[in-house]
């Protein structure tokens, strides 16, 4: 290879290490009062290229990351390499640009009772952080719709404790905390901002936004004379955070910073969330990471080995090598936060020591799981 080529590859590897470490060490950051908790809010971020469209619910988390369908409709995606099948090109979809950047979601919000397939469809994310009970937040998203499309109202944001995975395209009838009670008009492509408050009254974790109505409680209007018999809006800039006065968070008896330090003893770390099938750490996972990087640097002498541990679901030999993965990127974590590679190791038992039946899914939730033991304190 040309001396020329092979500085410019040394160069491109190191500026790519530089921009993963950075991203990293951006998520390792506390989530601070009145920062939004909503991760990838405009749909920038994709996992793969997108190739066309897809009409499985499952194809909106394979490209967007962090976000997925809470049924099996399936919501689009516009962005760099998306291609519009010319079918539905011709109706407009797909001309409309982003509120900012370069993505945006659509979903089709209306239609069901005129036959319209998927004429329900959501998309969902896991928040940073819980909310706190009792705490005032502000949740907001800017919306637009298909030229030719019906504007509708019930356009909402629910907030689930649990993620919702529905095996089909049904209607979700749950109450959002908040939702637009007036029909949302957006002409010629112009955007609106839809926003709203709301007290929490548990510890939600999931945002859902879509329309949580039947047709018969959506009020319709047709602004045009060759408008769709069904509703078609684009979702960009999604924002949800705490506004004044911000409300402490009480501290759990089973909160990490609380489990006594004890050599050989496993403590389990909660709530450390990944991609499924992969490595890469999911956004909510730094509350409890950086418990765990307090605990560290409050005792600087203390070594620790992370364990990695998976269901049994898939070959032996795979889930070993995911579980070593998964433990080895929370020692990445703690590294990319100085914390000394010397007090550090991992290992990856995979499904040998499950601490409930595998037989559930709640049980496989509970075996998926990354614990450390204090080697030296």
């Amino acid at each position: 290879m040309p001396l020329l080529l092979r500085s410019l590859r040394h160069l491109f590897c190191l500026f790519s290490f530089a921009l993963a470490s950075q991203a990293n060490l951006l998520h390792a950051q506390m989530v601070h009062d009145g920062d939004n908790i909503v991760p990838n809010p405009g749909f920038e971020r994709f996992v793969s290229p997108p190739v066309g469209w897809s009409y499985k619910g499952a194809f909106f988390a394979q490209v967007v990351k962090y976000w997925f369908s809470a049924t099996t409709a399936s919501p689009d995606i516009y962005g760099p390499g998306v291609k519009v099948p010319s079918d539905w090109a011709d109706k407009g979809f797909g001309e409309q640009k982003p509120h900012s950047g370069n993505c945006l979601a659509g979903l089709t919000l209306y239609g069901c009772t005129n036959g319209k397939p998927h004429c329900r469809e959501y998309v969902e994310i896991q928040l940073a952080e819980p909310l706190v009970p009792g705490q005032r937040y502000q949740v907001e998203f800017w919306v637009s719709h298909l030229k030719r499309s019906l504007q509708i109202n019930n356009l909402g944001a629910f907030f689930s404790e649990k993620r919702v995975q529905r095996q089909s395209d049904e209607i979700l009838l749950y109450k959002p905390q908040f939702f637009a009670a007036k029909k949302v008009e957006a002409p010629g492509g112009k955007w609106v901002k839809l926003s709203g408050y709301f007290e929490a009254t548990d510890e939600s974790e999931y945002l859902i936004i879509g329309n949580f109505s039947t047709d018969e409680s959506t009020e319709t209007a047709a602004y045009r004379d060759d408008c769709f018999n069904y509703a078609y809006y684009y979702i960009d800039d999604v924002l949800v955070k705490k506004v004044p006065p911000f409300i402490r968070v009480p501290v759990k008896p089973d909160d990490l910073t609380r489990q006594p330090l004890e050599e050989g003893k496993a403590i389990q770390l909660k709530h450390i969330y990944f991609e499924f099938d992969k490595y890469e750490l999911m956004p909510r996972s730094y509350v409890e990471l950086n418990k765990l990087l307090l605990i560290l640097r409050e005792n600087p002498g203390m070594q620790i080995q992370i364990v990695g541990h998976t269901d049994n679901i898939g070959k032996e030999n795979y889930n070993k090598y995911l579980s070593r993965k998964r433990a080895k990127a929370v020692v990445q974590f703690l590294m990319e936060n100085d914390i000394s590679a010397g007090r550090l190791r991992y290992y990856g038992e995979g499904e040998s020591k499950p601490i409930a039946s595998n037989a559930t899914e709640e049980g496989r939730f509970q075996n998926r799981r990354v614990e450390f033991f204090v080697l030296k304190r």
